[in-house]
């Protein structure tokens, strides 16, 4: 970090000092590195210590930096932007250079609930494959997936590798590659429980998104999936219908 002493101008003192520390995240710390305290930064830009709180209220507010009560300032993880194609939260991660882990929270068989034993077509008394994982980008979590399999195409999919890409297994174990899927995204508040998963304040805005998913006409995952705004942006493409 070079000293470099800001002075009035134009530009107000706490945006020139958002615009060095926009710079040092982009060429010189990386996702997870830990900013230089306030009063180093103090020192070496010969501003208040008002003027980096809120250079650094600004970086956090766009989701550049984080903090972490107790630890200090971090550079954030890079947003994970999907452009509503099918594809799988490993395939979207490595797209983007980022390297994608889950931890097991539950697996195991069950009875399923109603709205996913009618998307699959079976009785309610079968029982099929649950699956809840939290989803992780260069080891901070993303989101949480919390998916059921159809028990008739893929009857013991938690004898396989689930840590990675579940697509990847029903494509190549299975022979059931995800071909098309129904998605619904809404807006939830992060309960206590998932707040802690995902290192956020109850309350905090979260994207909630459903997707049944098939391989041609076989029904073959239902999943409930709740993401982070600030690691997870969704972005597509419209375009408007000429009339004849």
């Amino acid at each position: 970090m070079t000293a470099q002493i800001i002075t009035d101008g134009p530009v107000p003192k706490h945006a020139q000092l958002r615009d060095i520390l926009t710079e040092l995240c982009n060429t010189t710390l990386k996702p997870g590195d830990i900013l230089p305290g306030e009063r180093i930064l103090e020192e070496t830009y010969g501003v208040s210590r008002i003027t980096v709180r809120r250079a650094i209220g600004d970086l956090v507010a766009a989701g550049r930096l984080r903090r972490v009560r107790g630890k200090g300032t971090f550079v954030a993880p890079n947003p994970l932007v999907s452009r509503l194609h099918l594809a799988s939260f490993s395939d979207e991660m490595g797209a983007q250079h980022v390297h994608a882990s889950s931890k097991i929270l539950l697996g195991g068989r069950a009875s399923a609930p109603d709205e996913v034993s009618e998307f699959f077509g079976t009785d309610s008394t079968l029982t099929h494959t649950h699956l809840r994982r939290l989803r992780l980008g260069d080891g901070e979590p993303y989101s949480i997936d919390d998916g059921w399999y159809n028990s008739s195409f893929v009857p013991n999919l938690l004898e396989n590798d689930i840590y990675n890409s579940v697509y990847a297994i029903l494509d190549s174990n299975f022979d059931l590659p995800i071909t098309e899927a129904d998605q619904t995204v809404t807006a939830i508040a992060a309960d206590p429980e998932i707040a802690e998963l995902l290192d956020v304040e109850p309350g905090t805005p979260l994207l909630h998104i459903i997707r049944k998913s098939r391989s041609g006409d076989r029904p073959v995952e239902w999943c409930s999936s709740v993401y982070r705004t600030d690691r997870y942006h969704l972005t597509t493409r419209v375009s408007r219908a000429l009339e004849n």
